[in-house]
């Protein structure tokens, strides 16, 4: 099966550095000589797409790897200058996907927990515990749990001034609006919380949204989390749940995330991606995504530019 080989820059990369870039991967025989390669130009970044019909796509994407950290150890490039993914046709040929994606520091640029415990006085030290567990060092349920109980007797007027706070990243809602204009389905889930992320799935229309739910009692939290927790296995069940419901096989689904939590999901999804993510899940993922545009997802999967 063919694979598209797509090149992304950050938004105003020099173009002559883009082309250059170009050459040195016909050079190298990442891209096959002879080819007319079209750049296409989106919210001031570059966009090449390449067929590829010789390889699998590992040794495509390993290919790929190499090319780019050859050229990050020369000092050609910096890994936040260009995203280099390999598409499998299972993606690009699909009738309809699912993006699944994470919230905090993916879809949103802040964590939402760091934010709720400011309120307590406890910023410091839930986010020492937070970066922990994102870096695979602490079972998250756990951490979690640790972490919910320091909001214990805070106001669950705090989620509503939280909640006015919360950025969406750079390009996410264009990257949602750009996967429903071309027919396909956009879920989050959240290792965050359900009161927080209500609202935002309504302000962007999406099909999913799963998060924990706090608990609150008399109009205080309670220091607990209600139900099941939302941990990384939960997050690939419902990658699978979903896109069984929707009829779309799995790998015509996409995942991206930001911290150990995400793995399951991203290592199950046909396109996985690493979002600014930390080592534990950029080392696993399919696509490393180092710059702050969240719709470059939709850039290397859609066919949606001129």
């Amino acid at each position: 099966m063919a694979s598209s080989l797509v090149f992304v820059s950050r938004p105003s990369f020099p173009r002559e550095q883009f082309l250059s870039l170009l050459d040195l991967a016909v050079t190298e025989q990442l891209v096959p000589e002879g080819l007319e390669l079209t750049v296409k130009t989106n919210e001031e970044r570059l966009v090449t797409k390449v067929e590829l019909r010789n390889g699998t796509r590992e040794e495509l994407q390993q290919l790929a790897t190499e090319f780019i950290d050859r050229h990050v150890e020369s000092r050609i490039l910096n890994y936040s200058d260009v995203c280099v993914a390999v598409v499998p046709e299972e993606i690009t040929s699909a009738p309809q996907l699912l993006l699944l994606m994470d919230v905090d520091s993916t879809l949103i640029k802040q964590e939402v927990i760091e934010l709720l415990a400011a309120h307590a006085g406890r910023e410091k030290e839930v986010a020492a515990v937070t970066e922990a567990a994102m870096r695979g060092e602490l079972d998250f349920a756990q951490s979690l749990i640790q972490r919910v109980a320091t909001l214990k007797d805070l106001p669950d007027s705090v989620l509503a001034e939280v909640g006015e706070r919360i950025i969406f990243s750079d390009g996410a809602p264009s990257l949602v609006r750009r996967f429903h204009a071309a027919g396909h389905k956009v879920a989050v889930v959240s290792g965050g919380f359900q009161q927080i992320l209500d609202p935002l799935a309504t302000t962007l229309n999406l099909d999913h949204a799963l998060a924990n739910t706090l608990g609150i009692t008399d109009g205080v939290l309670d220091g607990t989390v209600h139900g099941e927790i939302v941990d990384r296995a939960m997050k690939e069940t419902k990658l699978r749940t979903w896109s069984e419901e929707h009829q779309i096989p799995l790998n015509a689904t996409i995942a991206a995330g930001d911290g150990a939590n995400d793995l399951d999901m991203v290592c199950a999804a046909g396109l996985g991606i690493a979002f600014n993510a930390k080592p534990a899940l950029r080392e696993k993922a399919d696509v490393r995504l180092d710059f702050s545009r969240l719709d470059v997802i939709a850039d290397l999967v859609l066919d949606d530019l001129n």
